[in-house]
């Protein structure tokens, strides 16, 4: 059988054959899955198969598939109108958006753009940043993802064939994640590899190759997403905000992945006791209807009308489904319950790594969770194809993952999913990494 077609039933091989035939072979396919139907944490494909959600749209869905109450709130906008331009026009709902975001944002006088996308966002605060500075250049890390238009594809640096053929946009020179699990600097101990990173910027790139006074902004995940799920090393974001203070550079976090509230806070950034200037939304802030955007400081926000606009940017239907996933979030207590959740997974997972020899390293917070595959716990060599066959046998056996970084495996079900498809997803999780390394180790 075509591999692409393994675990597909016959109606879903007759949609992939179909499927191959008429769009582009750029989209990577995890697996054959091809979804028919979806409610809260569970989905069923096209021949009726049901799976338990622990992607949740690649941290997309935070309330789920179909929250009555996110349909209902897109249904009656759909009943007003459905599009105008809000680069020409104003409407009610974007207005009420921004004014939540304003809101929830860690930082005080704010204002908002909205786009379409997460790399349309990362985009803005590039084009915002240089506006803002007049400087030309930037810092982005190694490991990381921010999208794939050539602007942010410049910052983008999570796997090669995503750079591959394509001329940078922007003028970005990448330093190595703090990731106290594989550092690539030496004099690390475990608890200063994030010290260690500042003062590679500022002692080796300031000082040899880079000026900071050309630097507009530092681009960062406050949690990598792409690259592994990796949680920087304690005390590494107050030393970066620091060091951008100090040379009069911005600090622009990237939360497409990892904001609202994933992590059990409304941004990831929160749990670094730091305030960015810029923030990067998208993913899961419409409940999987496109919209993103950037929260900036007041004062950054300079440039007039015309500098940046968007047809479809904060379209009248995906404002009324982020409004009403920010309201489901808060009246359901979902923050406290992805909290909860992702340490029941977390303490899980440790559980398991006694029992398995090939979890290296489990990270996380909230249920933004990352699972490290290795060959060998000493010596930490990496095992992708374990991995791999981890994640096709889950899907065989009615379980949704997805993959991160070169060996990882990302754990990010819906924030309100419950304990007993925790429970029953875990127990699949198990058995396949059981049989997986049984054949591969």
């Amino acid at each position: 059988m075509n591999t692409k077609l393994s675990g597909a039933g016959p109606l879903g091989q007759t949609i992939i054959k179909r499927d191959e035939a008429s769009l582009s072979p750029s989209y990577k396919r995890e697996y054959a899955l091809v979804i028919d139907q979806a409610q809260g944490s569970e989905v069923w494909d096209a021949d009726g198969r049901r799976y338990i959600d622990f992607m949740a749209g690649v941290a997309v869905l935070n309330v789920g598939h179909r929250h009555p109450v996110v349909v209902e709130k897109v249904k009656e906008q759909m009943e007003r109108f459905w599009h105008i331009c809000l680069s020409d026009f104003y409407y009610p709902n974007a207005v009420e958006l921004a004014e939540k975001l304003q809101e929830i944002a860690p930082m005080d006088q704010t204002l908002v753009y909205f786009g379409n996308t997460g790399t349309e966002a990362v985009e803005a605060a590039i084009k915002l940043a240089m506006y803002a500075t007049g400087r030309p250049k930037f810092i982005g890390f190694m490991g990381a993802f921010h999208g794939r238009t050539l602007g942010s594809l410049s910052f983008t640096a999570s796997k090669a064939v995503q750079r591959a053929n394509y001329l940078e946009g922007v003028n970005v020179h990448h330093v190595p994640f703090p990731n106290p699990y594989r550092p690539l600097l030496a004099g690390h101990r475990e608890d200063n590899y994030g010290d260690i990173v500042i003062n590679y910027i500022e002692n080796e790139i300031f000082r040899t190759f880079l000026s900071p006074s050309d630097v507009a902004a530092v681009l960062i995940e406050p949690i990598q997403g792409e690259g592994g799920y990796v949680v920087p090393a304690p005390g590494f974001f107050q030393r970066l905000r620091q060091l951008c203070d100090q040379h009069g550079i911005l600090l622009i976090v990237d939360e497409i992945q990892s904001g609202i509230a994933r992590t059990g806070k409304w941004w990831a950034v929160e749990h670094e006791e730091i305030e960015p200037d810029i923030i990067c939304f998208a993913k899961s802030i419409g409940s999987g209807m496109p919209i993103g955007g950037i929260i900036a400081r007041s004062e950054l926000m300079t440039w007039g009308p015309g500098a940046h606009g968007s047809t479809f940017g904060g379209n009248p239907l995906a404002a009324a489904a982020a409004i009403a996933t920010l309201k489901v979030i808060e009246e359901e207590g979902l923050m406290e319950q992805a909290t909860e959740s992702g340490q029941f997974i977390l303490d899980a997972l440790a559980e398991m790594q006694v029992r398995h020899p090939s979890i290296g390293d489990i990270r996380g917070r909230g249920l933004m969770i990352g699972l490290e595959l290795v060959k060998d716990k000493q010596t930490k060599e990496r095992a992708p194809e374990l991995r791999s066959q981890i994640i096709q046998q889950a899907f065989e056996s009615g379980l949704l993952l997805l993959s991160c970084g070169t060996n990882s495996i990302r754990f990010t079900p819906a924030l309100n999913i419950s304990q007993s498809l925790v429970n029953e997803g875990l127990q699949i999780f198990e058995a396949v990494l059981t049989d997986a390394e049984r054949e591969l180790l």
